[in-house]
């Protein structure tokens, strides 16, 4: 346990990170720049569009919509934690503001667009805010958004059991809505939207340190045991394996295109 230990302190982190620091790593992550970048060619944001960013988190996106839609448009940025409006307000001219998706104080047919990354999996609701997409877009206007599905998740080790059971306890206890991915097509076309496309971006990861620092190795193993996924042992020897072995683990992010149709 010694030799794990100190391992484990020098390979993963044991602790949460905080929001805003962990949102700008993960955004300058090779992995996240490309499906961002999908996720941007899609929106296809143009000069004088009103763009919604939902959930901009602490405005890491704001900047390269800002330049899509140039001096004649408008990015607006939403989010309901008053730190993350904050410390995205605090950017060159961000507007930004504090709301929640499932209540958007917008007025119907104002927007060119709605993007959204990652934040539809933690939603209390996600067809009343598609529906809220709905009413705020222009017709023609067009939704985009990249969620993951944490089915896909997959995390090599030499026992398919514990690989699977790590899988599925943060598909089943972590996330709120871990199969999103897969499923907004669907609610998107129930809340009126038409799907245009849905492009998979499969994100994979070789080098431990870096998966850690997106899929928290240590921490979610650590809940594992509590929750009865995973024994005590099971956890040592896949935390020993995931430091000492070759390191693979891999993990599936939709993103679905929507428009509003045109009367």
């Amino acid at each position: 346990m010694g030799a794990l230990a100190d391992v484990t302190g020098r390979l993963f982190e044991t602790v949460v990170p905080d929001r805003i620091a962990y949102q700008e790593r993960l955004a300058a992550t090779d992995q996240v720049r490309a499906y961002k970048q999908v996720l941007l060619d899609a929106l296809d944001a143009r000069p004088g569009h009103l763009v919604l960013d939902w959930g901009c988190g602490p405005g890491t996106d704001l900047d390269a919509l800002a330049r899509a839609v140039t001096a004649r448009g408008r990015v607006l940025g939403i989010d309901h934690d008053p730190e993350m409006v904050r410390r995205a307000g605090a950017l060159p001219h961000a507007h930004v503001l504090h709301a929640d998706v499932h209540r958007l104080p917008l007025a119907a047919d104002s927007a060119d667009r709605v993007r959204t990354d990652r934040l539809l999996q933690h939603l209390a609701d996600v067809p009343r805010a598609l529906a809220g997409a709905h009413r705020v877009l222009r017709p023609g206007g067009r939704l985009v958004a990249a969620e993951p599905d944490w089915d896909t998740l997959a995390v090599d080790h030499p026992d398919l059991d514990i690989a699977r059971a790590w899988s599925r306890h943060l598909a089943d206890r972590i996330v709120r809505n871990p199969v999103i991915g897969r499923q907004l097509p669907r609610l998107a076309a129930q809340s009126g939207l038409d799907v245009r496309a849905v492009v998979p971006v499969t994100s994979v990861y070789r080098e431990v340190r870096a998966a850690d620092q997106v899929l928290g190795l240590h921490r979610n193993t650590e809940r594992a045991v509590a929750a009865g996924y995973l024994t005590r042992r099971q956890a040592d020897d896949f935390l020993d394996h995931l430091a000492h072995g070759p390191f693979l683990a891999s993990v599936t992010l939709h993103v679905v295109t929507a428009e509003k149709p045109r009367r």
